[in-house]
């Protein structure tokens, strides 16, 4: 049953459960039940799995159309690995439908549970930005529902201007239907990983600088709470896709096994405060000693490798109701690791740590309001708490001084004069979204918040 009509209003949030807002929430099931979300005569905003963390796939000012049933896989060229389907489907759909044939997404998250055109809205990143890019380099074109009830195709040839406002553009430009994108051919369902351990910051980076080149992932784990003269100490992993000739004889027998995920789930609200220094330190001082140095490859599952966080159902549940922000800023390659010292520094001296902090490089940027730039990513969880709001905008400020910028799909705190420092190209995304939306049709919680939108 189609359940585009507008039910009443639900409490929704982000998967960082902060901020939630009310919103009226509409299920379309097709094509043209979407077209009359347009007729609402309200403001309407796309969401997929609700996997962004804070405020951007929320619409407190009209509808939130979730846009999970719009999930058919429509083509797939099996000679050029190009897929074309709807974009609710998600990550995971292309790889249980399409890795037992030998093709995997160029790039992933850390969760496959995101659709598609989350994925393309986010422009997305993984741990090969460095060598592939975002999501959107593998984005052949996609079709798109317009404020005015048109649908347009767009490409890097075909309306240039909407694709990359689209790209990276938070769904604030219109409902994105089907998407046709590639794919990348691999040998097998296995990951040759090699983990090495970084002593602290900076022979963390020097681990990057000398390995990266020989990987098409790289992702490290940092210690956000290691004494001073371990600051930034870490666990590196990085990986090829395995070649068929590196499997061992029982893996040659069966090159693509399917590996389950999601077995296990938090049943429950965990209690406020359950995550603090001492349960965090101790939890860091245990994983490192659990993580032995082996700079020889072994072979892993591309599960365990790309997405470990989805063995654990609604893992979320850890920060308590009140929620967490997860803080992800880049900086650049020239003073980065001063502007890293100085974030880690300032986490430890607030008692602002982080249960999972995680760093990575990035290669060059691309889009106009797409996150990913040249130089290091670092990304904090952050549970809800008094003071937050302060040492967020204390981040920012060192963010800013390294040229850098926060990722929107996480952000729930930027205010509008970080956010128009931070992403200079602002104004160019503003005269297309004014173009093809005029009357602000589509926005968010987070496009009001940064001052993207305008009413």
């Amino acid at each position: 049953m189609d359940q585009n009509s507008p039910s009443s209003k639900t409490l929704v949030s982000g998967w960082g459960k902060y901020p939630a807002y009310e919103t009226i929430l509409s299920r379309p099931e097709s094509i043209s039940s979407l077209k009359s979300s347009l007729n609402a005569d309200k403001p309407l905003l796309a969401r997929g799995f609700g996997k962004s963390y804070g405020d951007a796939a929320v619409n407190p000012f009209g509808l939130t159309v979730l846009m999970e049933r719009l999930n058919r896989i429509l083509s797939f060229r099996n000679e050029s690995g190009v897929v074309k389907c709807e974009s609710g489907v998600t990550i995971a759909d292309l790889i249980h439908t399409f890795l037992p044939q030998g093709w995997f997404p160029l790039v992933v998250p850390g969760t496959q549970q995101i659709t598609i055109g989350g994925a393309i809205a986010s422009d997305i990143h993984g741990k090969n930005h460095h060598r592939d890019g975002s999501f959107s380099q593998a984005v052949k074109g996609f079709s798109i529902l317009l404020a005015n009830g048109d649908i347009v195709n767009c490409s890097r040839e075909d309306n240039a201007d909407l694709f990359w406002a689209t790209v990276g553009g938070m769904g604030l430009t219109g409902f994105i239907l089907d998407v046709e994108l590639s794919l990348q051919k691999v040998s097998s369902s296995y990951i040759n990983s090699n983990l090495l351990k970084g002593r602290d910051l900076e022979h963390t980076l020097q681990l990057f600088d000398r390995l990266e080149p020989k990987y098409q992932y790289s992702v490290a784990w940092l210690d956000c709470l290691a004494p001073a003269k371990q600051l930034g100490r870490s666990i590196l992993f990085f990986g090829n896709h395995a070649q068929f000739a590196d499997l061992s004889p029982n893996e040659k027998a069966s090159p693509f096994p399917s590996f389950s995920s999601g077995q296990l789930s938090v049943p429950f609200d965990m209690p406020s405060g359950l995550l603090n220094n001492t349960s965090i330190s101790l939890f860091n001082q245990l994983y490192w000693l659990g993580h032995q140095q082996n700079e020889n490859s072994r072979i892993i599952d591309c599960m365990k490798f790309f997405f470990p966080l989805d063995k654990l159902g609604s893992w979320n549940r850890f920060y308590g109701r009140k929620g967490f922000t997860q803080y992800q800023c880049v900086v650049n390659l020239s003073n980065g690791q001063e502007i890293l010292t100085k974030i880690l520094t300032l986490s430890a001296k607030h008692n602002m740590s982080s249960f999972l902090t995680v760093l990575k490089r990035f290669g060059p940027e691309t889009g106009i309001l797409s996150f990913p730039k040249s130089g290091y990513t670092l990304t904090l969880d952050l549970p809800i708490s008094e003071g937050l709001l302060s040492f967020i905008n204390s981040l920012n400020e060192l963010v800013i001084s390294g040229e850098g910028r926060v990722y929107l799909a996480k952000d729930a705190y930027l205010s509008p004069e970080y956010f128009k420092t931070m992403y200079p190209n602002y104004k160019k995304w503003q005269a297309i979204k004014s173009k093809f939306d005029p009357n602000q049709i589509f926005r968010s919680a987070l496009s009001d918040r940064i001052g993207l939108t305008t009413t």
